[in-house]
């Protein structure tokens, strides 16, 4: 159970959350020892005021949900949430820029934030839902040379559908087993979890944490 726990990013990143949203998402990642607390720029220092004395890391999001800020914002947004306390970081990949074939353009995104991140973490967000197979791939392979630490299946913003078994097993078979593979969207139970993991996950991104840890418990019962 405690080796799952480590592998779920505690997810709260919507519009309109609280600082005691935030609180209670840092109390429940420390309680179930979760891996990290994902958050928005904006609440990465309460976070990590909340967090500095645990083993949990902090994460914020970068260029959410949409990936269509400059590399210049994007690598600004970097630094201040790493001297905010980011331990990782999840940026959101230029999609337009890899759909119309500006691979140099894609490339700088993404480099942007890497030479930004010092010793953070860094998960590139392709958002798989709007991508052909062909671009997942590529996106991968452009993420790999650049060097980034995971790759990420979605935001799910917006509707969008999120991580399935299939991208999954597609991503980890493109960057191999040297960079992870993180799967989020739509990862509710205890299930669909255990499935992402044996396609290839390396991490898991939810907000439903602390309900698959229950469920798990309970199977152990």
């Amino acid at each position: 159970m405690e080796d799952l726990a480590k592998m779920i990013d505690h997810t709260n990143v919507k519009g309109d959350v609280t600082e005691e949203d935030v609180r209670q998402l840092c109390r429940e990642a420390v309680q179930y020892g979760f891996g990290c607390a994902v958050v928005t720029p904006t609440n990465v220092s309460l976070a990590h005021e909340i967090l500095q004395d645990t083993p949990v890391k902090v994460c914020s999001v970068i260029g959410f949900p949409l990936g269509i800020n400059t590399p210049a914002t994007k690598a600004f947004e970097t630094k201040e949430a790493i001297k905010n306390g980011a331990e990782e970081i999840d940026m959101v990949m230029n999609i337009g820029a890899l759909k119309s074939k500006n691979e140099e353009k894609f490339r700088d995104d993404i480099e942007s934030v890497v030479s930004s991140s010092e010793n953070a973490n860094v998960k590139v967000i392709l958002e798989t839902a709007l991508l052909t197979d062909k671009e997942k791939v590529k996106s991968c392979q452009i993420a790999k040379q650049i060097g980034v630490d995971y790759v990420k299946t979605s935001t799910a913003y917006g509707g969008l559908s999120g991580a399935t078994v299939e991208d999954v097993i597609l991503m980890k078979q493109t960057v191999g087993d040297n960079i992870g593979v993180k799967a989020a969207g739509g990862i509710r139970d205890l299930k669909t979890t255990l499935s992402m993991i044996e396609a290839g996950a390396d991490k898991i991104g939810t907000s439903t944490g602390v309900n698959i840890i229950q469920e798990m418990i309970k199977q152990l019962k």
